[in-house]
């Protein structure tokens, strides 16, 4: 297994032990922060390549903090497992909108919390042979998964993550309907807490960010949505 880099950002001292010490323990290198402006100097300064962030964090908050990276070019590649005690829809849903790929609610299993870290990781090293790896046309729109590129005629499109999977997911099987259900498995996995409403929301954020291509995602009323072929 390479030796992955995490990045821990949480303001409890036992939070910060008990993980870095199971993340070393399986092999990882693990480096720790305690505030949002020392994780945001961490990222640029040793990239990691996965950031577990606690949302409720003194100063600059888990939200604020994942906005600015993947709102920026050079670091929105970084993955982000938000940690957070508020088992909030709301704090969940916005989390995921802004380009976070997982949560945990406090207390965790660190068996549960290396399970979901493997997974994460484990997108990394995909066969580019895998279907993953082929480029999509669709009328103007072209989907690289390699580079994890989108455009729309001769425009760069930049999505979150999880935008990226959705559309993707989708674009392979134009005129076949995804319930919601199906799309959280197959970008996240099987039985992956995340509720119907977080889709929604992904997918609102999707059509506006690509224009009229947008328009060809369409809602199945009862159902879920589909590409429009």
């Amino acid at each position: 297994m390479p030796k992955y880099h995490v990045l821990v950002v949480d303001d409890e001292k036992d939070i910060l032990e008990l993980v870095s010490y199971n993340l070393s323990k399986s092999g990882y290198r693990v480096s720790t922060v305690t505030n949002g402006e020392d994780a945001l100097a961490k990222v640029r300064s040793d990239p990691p390549d996965l950031m577990l962030l606690d949302l409720m964090l003194p100063g600059l908050d888990g939200l604020d903090v994942c906005r600015i990276l993947t709102n920026d070019p050079r670091t929105a590649h970084v993955m982000i497992i938000m940690l957070t005690a508020r088992d909030d829809e709301v704090d969940v849903v916005t989390g995921l909108e802004l380009g976070a790929i997982d949560y945990i609610t406090k207390p965790f299993s660190p068996r549960v919390l290396l399970a979901r870290v493997k997974a994460a990781l484990r997108r990394l090293t995909r066969d580019p042979g895998d279907e993953i790896g082929e480029v999509l046309k669709r009328g103007i729109l072209v989907i690289d998964p390699r580079r994890r590129e989108v455009r729309v005629g001769n425009e760069r499109v930049e999505l979150t993550f999880t935008e990226f999977q959705i559309l993707h997911h989708l674009a392979k099987r134009p005129g076949w309907v995804s319930s919601r259900n199906q799309i959280i498995e197959a970008v996240r996995g099987d039985d992956y807490p995340v509720t119907e409403r977080s889709v929604d929301v992904q997918i609102v954020g999707l059509r506006k960010k690509l224009g009229i291509v947008g328009e060809q995602i369409e809602t199945v009323r009862g159902v879920g949505y589909r590409f429009r072929e």
